[in-house]
This record gives C-alpha cells, sequence and structure tokens, in this order.
C-alpha cells in the first residue's frame, strides 16, 4: 500500500506600501481558522507556477494586480494528510497596482514591522513577523556587532556574544558557539555567522543567519543554497565590492538583505 503523503505547494505574499508597511488580511467566515489574521496567499495549482498562482491568488482576494514577486522564505509543514511546501513572497510597492478589495469578506489592515496591532495570529506566523522586522541592511563587523534601520523604526542592532548583556535582544554566534546559545535564554534572537553550505545545514534554529563571503567561490555557493530555498532569514556578509557584484543576484534568489562588512573596508 502506497502511504506516501500527498505534497501541496501554496505561496503566500508579503505585500508593501512604500511606507514600509506590509499587509496582513483576515481570514473569512467559513474557513479553518475563520477570523485569524495572515498573509494573502493560497494553492499553487496543476500546471501553474509559483508566481501565477500569486498573482491569482492576490486577484482572486484582494482585486490587485502583481507584476512581480521575490522569492523570500520557503517554510515546510508536516501534516498526517499531507507535506505543505509554504513559499512566501516579498512584493514591493512598485510591483504591483490597484484598489484593495474585501472580494471573501475579510478585513485588512497595514502593519508595521516589528509593531503589528491585530490578533489573533495565524501561530505558524510568529516567526515571520519576526523575520519582517529584521532591515534589509545593516552594516558593522563580527567584532563589534551590526547596526541597521527600518523605516519610521528604532535602531536594530545584533550584538556579538562575548559583548551581550541582558539587555540586548539580539545576540550572534560563530557557528562553533551555537552549543552556548542555550545559556542567554529563549527571550533572544539567535543569529549565526555561516561561511559554508555544512554550516548552514546545522543552524536552522537560528532567529536569522549571516554568510560570510569573502571570494567568487562563497558567493556562489550561497547563491546555490539561495536558490534552493531557504527557512529563514539569510543574508549575505562581506566587504562593500563583493555586495556590489553580487549584491543583486542574492537578492533575487531570496537574500533576505545584505551586511556590509566595515572591518573589511578599514583594513
Amino acid at each position: 500500500m502506497n502511504t506516501q503523503r500527498p505534497s501541496v505547494h501554496v505561496v503566500a505574499g508579503v505585500l508593501y506600501q512604500s511606507t514600509g508597511a506590509f499587509l496582513l488580511s483576515s481570514r473569512p467566515a467559513g474557513k479553518p481558522y475563520a477570523g485569524y489574521w495572515e498573509f494573502a496567499g493560497g494553492k499553487v495549482e496543476a500546471g501553474e507556477s509559483a508566481l501565477a498562482a500569486l498573482q491569482r491568488e492576490l486577484h482572486e482576494e484582494l482585486g490587485i494586480h502583481i507584476e512581480h514577486a521575490t522569492p523570500w522564505l520557503t517554510k515546510i509543514h508536516d501534516y498526517e494528510h499531507a507535506r505543505v511546501r509554504l513559499c512566501f513572497y516579498r512584493i514591493a510597492a512598485s510591483d504591483w497596482h490597484g484598489n484593495l478589495q474585501a472580494r471573501e469578506g475579510q478585513s485588512w489592515c497595514w502593519q508595521q514591522p516589528g509593531d503589528f496591532s491585530v490578533a489573533p495570529m495565524l501561530p505558524a506566523n510568529g516567526p515571520i513577523l519576526a523575520a519582517l522586522a529584521i532591515p534589509d541592511f545593516l552594516s558593522g563587523s563580527l567584532q563589534t556587532g551590526f547596526r541597521g534601520r527600518l523605516p519610521n523604526q528604532a535602531e536594530y542592532r545584533v550584538v556579538p556574544r562575548d559583548l551581550a548583556e541582558p539587555s540586548h535582544t539580539h545576540v550572534l554566534f560563530t557557528a562553533d558557539q551555537m552549543t552556548h546559545a542555550p545559556r542567554f535564554g529563549s527571550n533572544i534572537s539567535v543569529w549565526v555567522c555561516v561561511n559554508q553550505p555544512q554550516q548552514w545545514v546545522q543552524v536552522q534554529d537560528a532567529a536569522a543567519v549571516l554568510w560570510q563571503v569573502l571570494g567568487h567561490a562563497d558567493a556562489q555557493a550561497l547563491l546555490a543554497v539561495l536558490q534552493q530555498g531557504v527557512s529563514l532569514p539569510l543574508l549575505p556578509f562581506a566587504a562593500a565590492d563583493i555586495l556590489a557584484a553580487y549584491g543583486k543576484q542574492w537578492l533575487a534568489a531570496g537574500a533576505h538583505g545584505l551586511v556590509e562588512d566595515l572591518a573589511t573596508a578599514s583594513a
């Protein structure tokens, strides 16, 4: 007897305004988890591309037209009835048009990263909302940490483990230091710096990952990982000239953002 579970491909869109706010919508009456807030999207039909499915779903639900969407995070959920591959795409304010409509009787609301106000939220979206609060550009060094800022938000700071204090929320570890992460407790956001695919596989419980790139071979290895789909925010970490050479490719393949190595610049 064939007991293999069917695979279901689902797409969801993180729709942005020019202010940096993103859209959440509520699940309409009659659906499971009615009234819970989520990102718009739905199943990919047979013979349909992910982008075509996203365009169709957001037009059916919200009455808008999607011109382009950038891959972001891919989550795999195993259920008794199926394995669900949920792919999130980011849709910039310039990549969609139309007037929002509640075509399924749902509510919708624009929210600021790191400061969402609607409830209840689908539990699985917690890590997604946390990831959206991470700036798409940071700078600094492994020795002193990294800083960045989203529009209309407070400074976002990532502190190296050796400098971390109880008040610090985002703490950076090297891959070798990860065994010591639990001593900081569950209230911190664990970042990890890696530089090779083998390390990447071992840090899938992190909140975010920096991938240090020192040259062409590193850049291509990172691109290959991104093209397979990543389940957590992955940010290339490199000198300015390397970011200039490869940054657009990485972002188009699903990198969350870029991190400039200021230590290399000052060396």
